[in-house]
């Protein structure tokens, strides 16, 4: 993926300010088809806002505890003061006056008993934001329990006085979906069927295959799917999802990442959409994703969104000013595009409730430097303002398709060789952290401090970073000039750490699975091992994926690599292709050891 930068000096962005988000639930009832009259009725409703100063995004979760629904739903409410909806998702919402209605889309018109259906909405508003206290669901009053009940004549009004809801439903019944802190945490992943069988088809392969790893959506057609022809396979988001919930899967997680101008600072991993093509970013592919993952049939499942890696960072490093920038990342960081783009994304994924997103976030040897570590967690912030609400970001991860070593064992940032700091080393460079775990660590609580919420979660992408094999070190080196005793320390095997395409000599590192450190919600394989990060040389293709010389083994090298060879294995396919070589180089090299 996109290499680091140089450790020249940057601008530093000015801090936005944080979003005031305030989230509230509202527990009340309401749901149940207009069937028999005695028919048993209930539902819960559980309601949040997100505001800001003058507008908020509203969530809707209904829960049907009632008879099954066949042919439609529609929750009612009354504002109290005087919000104005502006725009839905997953429902048709409609107002008059004060008065709100939002009716089922046609793809989920059916609520079965106990099932869950959550649709979204942007508002303005001035004043005090009270929320609604009372529901009704295709005309039934919300009562709180199952049971005969008496429908309004109209949508129930709020007292004129605000009141105070419970800061959370009912504990002893949470609603279907509802959003849980960590959501790798006692669930199993889903294991890619696409993916498992190339892995299967390599001698060995079944060795690896069960683990859980991410779909990634690099284009509008992988949406609904390819007729197999292409390096994406066949099968679509639905298909997934679908095929998720015949495995028992617990969670699935996808990579959104089709931004306009996508990639700015890397050929291999450039994209279908130009840099002025947020419209059809948004209409043609978020919009579409976020009404399948919003389907009710899926609300039992977590969804976990990996979102547009190696995209905010490069607005920081990569632009003019910075050794390496480039014209296309000075074009993204003024026209908006990727701001705009990822604040669209997380705003409309974030508004279903089983839905969890993921903000890429580089890795250390990008990003690990004073003149970058700031700002990046500022640029980062802004995505989220721009999506309405922090509270749209669940976590962030580090590492994505990359090769930085989790732990080095055998130095630290602090470690000292004959009175030199390993910080002066041409390998460290100085950069304040030499692995993956204190890098995420430390930026998870720098993002906290400039506004996210306490309770993020990082993921490290541990796909490709094992480094084992007889080029690991067993032991920190006894040399005494500190060049010498880091290049024979340290367990990245690089030639040098912007080094990004099909690396030779890497190997599958830690196997995914949650709670592994503290602050880290999770080991993951988002980048699916065997899968190539790009071309050796130019390769035509229908994909938009162009050819980048970090790919291509006899390359000397750039000012983001420090003019070094770039260790890329040779013959590779385009980017998300099969690479056999690198699938067998990968297991021979794992760490722990298959």
């Amino acid at each position: 993926m996109t290499p680091p930068p140089s450790r020249s000096p940057r601008r530093t962005l000015t801090r936005a300010l944080t979003v005031a988000a305030a989230v509230t639930l509202v527990s009340g009832l309401g749901v149940v088809a207009a069937t028999q009259a005695n028919a048993a009725a209930g539902c819960r409703v559980a309601y949040s806002a997100n505001s800001w100063s003058t507008g908020f995004t509203g969530n809707v979760t209904v829960t049907n505890l009632g008879d099954p629904i066949t042919n439609g739903w529609t929750v009612a409410w009354a504002f109290a003061g005087n919000q104005t909806v502006t725009q839905g998702w997953n429902a048709t919402i409609t107002q008059s006056a004060k008065n709100v209605t939002a009716v089922s889309p046609t793809y989920a018109n059916s609520l079965a008993t106990n099932a869950s259906a959550t649709f979204g909405f942007n508002a303005n508003y001035s004043g005090t934001n009270t929320n609604p206290t009372a529901f009704t669901l295709n005309g039934v009053a919300c009562t709180g329990s199952t049971g005969p009940t008496t429908p309004p004549s109209s949508p129930s009004t709020p007292p004129s006085s605000p009141s105070t809801p419970p800061s959370s439903p009912p504990t002893s019944q949470p609603p279907a979906g509802a959003k849980v802190d960590n959501p790798y945490a006692g669930v199993a992943g889903y294991k890619n069927p696409e993916w498992q069988a190339k892995a299967n088809a390599e001698p060995g392969g079944s060795r690896v295959a069960n683990n859980p790893t991410a779909v990634w959506l690099d284009r509008i057609a992988a949406i609904e799917g390819t007729d197999g022809s292409s390096s994406n396979g066949s099968m679509g988001v639905r298909d997934h999802l679908d095929a998720a919930l015949a495995q028992g899967a617990g969670y699935i997680q996808f990579v959104i990442y089709n931004l306009p101008g996508r990639d700015c600072a890397a050929l291999a991993s450039n994209g279908e959409l130009g840099p002025n093509d947020l419209p059809r970013y948004k209409s043609e592919y978020i919009d579409p994703i976020a009404a399948i993952q919003a389907d009710p049939k899926y609300a039992a499942l977590r969804i976990i969104n990996i979102v547009e890696i190696d995209s905010l960072p490069n607005l920081v490093t990569n632009t003019s000013g910075n050794a390496g920038g480039t014209a296309a990342c000075d074009t993204m960081k003024a026209n908006g595009g990727y701001v705009q783009g990822v604040g669209y994304a997380l705003n409309k994924l974030g508004a279903i409730g089983n839905v969890y997103n993921y903000v890429d976030a580089a890795h250390h040897g990008w990003i690990g430097w004073d003149s970058n570590f700031l700002p990046t967690a500022n640029i980062l912030l802004q995505a989220a303002q721009a999506s309405g609400s922090v509270n749209n970001v669940t976590g962030f991860i580090v590492n994505t398709a990359n090769y930085s070593a989790l732990k080095e064992q055998y130095f630290g940032i602090g470690t000292s060789v004959n009175g030199t700091s390993v910080r002066q080393s041409t390998w460290v460079d100085w950069n304040q952290y030499v692995d993956e775990l204190t890098f995420a660590q430390s930026f998870r609580n720098q993002l906290v401090a400039v506004g996210f919420n306490s309770n993020i979660g990082m993921l490290i992408d541990t796909s490709r970073n094992g480094w084992g094999g007889s080029g690991r070190p067993t032991a920190a080196s006894t040399s005494t000039d500190v060049n010498t005793f880091v290049n024979q320390s340290r367990i990245d095997r690089r030639i040098h750490a912007g080094n990004w395409c099909n690396q030779s000599g890497a190997g599958l590192g830690e196997r995914p699975r949650a709670n592994p450190e503290t602050g880290i919600d999770a080991y993951v394989w988002v980048k699916p091992p065997g899968e190539s990060d790009g071309s050796s040389s130019l390769i035509p293709n229908d994909e938009g994926k162009g050819f980048d010389r970090m790919c291509d083994p006899t390359y000397t090298g750039n000012a983001r690599n420090g003019n070094s060879l770039s260790g890329a294995l040779p013959n590779a396919p385009i980017s998300g292709a099969w690479f056999s070589a690198q699938f067998q180089q990968l297991m021979a090299n794992a760490y722990p050891a298959l």
